[in-house]
């Protein structure tokens, strides 16, 4: 459904834009119908950057970004408009998408007025309910409120529901749970979970790495605005082999260990390096064969 061929965004930076600064830099994945993938990174690693060319919210320098085998940048007009039908996306701060002089539910009628004109009152009450209601929310207790009286998983969970009114194949999901609490957390995945179930397609888009194994089929890890390793996320997890992988894995907090102070290990010089199947849909780059989570070894790289 939708194909990322070797995307790069750069930005013009320093005194009269004579450096260039390389956001994301030849980025390869694609996401199927019904599939959430994990597009994981640090702060800074392009993941944003990514969603935002996706959405056309920012152009692509180059490479092709490819929705059911259309160029999205070749649309124009309506068939942008019928792109915009298609996929959606929702973000980070819940509260940002909703100007506070306006009731909560605005956000659909504004749907209403360039998706649906024709739809009576009365039939569009209707649709907006079941949205709602889908997203486990009681229609009567969210609709007519403003946006300071409803919570942040309330407002996301709004969000959602006006994504699905359009009927969408493709939602970017971008750090969607990381201004929740716990349960509303684990409410909002378990949500886009009973989505993918319906043939939605996902795209998830965080830094935190227990949440990506919880929902996702498969995990496309970023350093710095390149893949380093993607595949399954029962492999990617199971058996991280590039350094990095294994480094934000033994970043992850333990339930039943004390955090402990250890020295930073030394930052190595970043080269880009070709991605190489180590095992069977798995790729790594510069074919670095970890021995599992936190081991930190490094073979030779693989044949290419």
């Amino acid at each position: 459904m939708l194909k990322l061929e070797r995307i790069s965004k750069t930005y013009k930076v320093g005194a009269f834009g004579g450096g260039v600064l390389h956001a994301v830099s030849d980025v390869s994945f694609d996401v199927a119908a019904g599939e959430v993938v994990s597009l994981i990174g640090e702060s800074g690693s392009g993941k944003s950057t990514i969603g935002k060319m996706i959405l056309r919210l920012s152009k692509v320098t180059s490479g092709r970004v490819l929705f059911e085998g259309t160029d999205i940048a070749t649309l124009r007009g309506s068939a942008l408009k019928g792109y915009y039908r298609q996929v959606q996306g929702v973000f980070q701060d819940p509260f940002s998408c909703y100007n506070p002089v306006f009731r909560a539910d605005r956000v659909f009628s504004m749907i209403k007025e360039e998706y649906f004109p024709g739809t009576s009152a009365a039939e569009w009450e209707e649709k907006v309910e079941a949205a709602v209601s889908a997203v486990r929310l009681n229609p009567g207790q969210v609709l007519g409120k403003y946006p300071h009286q409803l919570s942040g998983g309330q407002l996301q969970r709004l969000l959602i529901a006006r994504a699905l009114l359009l009927d969408i194949k493709l939602l970017i999901a971008d750090e969607i749970t990381s201004m929740l609490d716990a349960s509303t957390r684990i409410d909002v995945l378990n949500l886009l979970a009973e989505l993918k179930a319906r043939g939605l397609g996902v795209l998830f888009i965080t830094h935190d790495l227990s949440l990506g194994n919880y929902i996702a089929e498969r995990t496309v890890v970023l350093r710095r605005g390149s893949v380093v390793e993607m595949g399954p996320t029962g492999r990617v997890f199971g058996n991280p082999c590039h350094p990095y992988t294994i480094k934000l894995l033994d970043s992850v907090p333990r339930l039943h260990e004390k955090w402990t102070t250890t020295e930073p290990a030394a930052e190595e010089p970043w080269v880009r390096e070709e991605l190489v199947e180590v095992e069977p849909g798995h790729f790594v780059a510069g074919g670095y064969r970890g021995s599992g989570a936190g081991s930190g070894v490094r073979e030779e790289p693989a044949p290419r």
